[in-house]
């Protein structure tokens, strides 16, 4: 719980570090990013859960970044004070994947 706890909050921070520094994405607030980044994982985790043993270990990491970038996308639908674009979407999608690999969410 503390792990899932730990991975929101690095998120949120994330997408707000990402709302300054790359085109096309824009996201204000803390409360806003921290809801952007429920929405995200929310979302991500049920896409997984259908189509993850369809698809093949190869193309595992690209399916898991398109959708991942599509979620982004679809997400300023929902929380108001983000704005993004197909490229702020893309390159948001890759940041956050490769900080995800290296922050640690479990406590060991």
């Amino acid at each position: 719980m503390v792990g899932l706890i730990v991975r929101f909050v690095v998120s949120a921070i994330v997408l707000l570090v990402l709302g300054f520094i790359l085109p096309g994405f824009e996201i204000a607030g803390f409360v806003n990013a921290l809801v952007a980044a429920v929405l995200i994982a929310v979302v991500g985790y049920v896409v997984e859960a259908l189509f993850g043993s369809r698809i093949s270990p190869q193309a595992r990491g690209l399916v898991g970044f398109l959708t991942a970038a599509v979620i982004i996308w679809g997400t300023q639908f929902v929380v108001p004070t983000m704005r993004v674009t197909v490229l702020g979407a893309l390159l948001a999608s890759l940041v956050i994947g490769i900080i995800d690999a290296f922050v640690p969410t479990e406590l060991r």
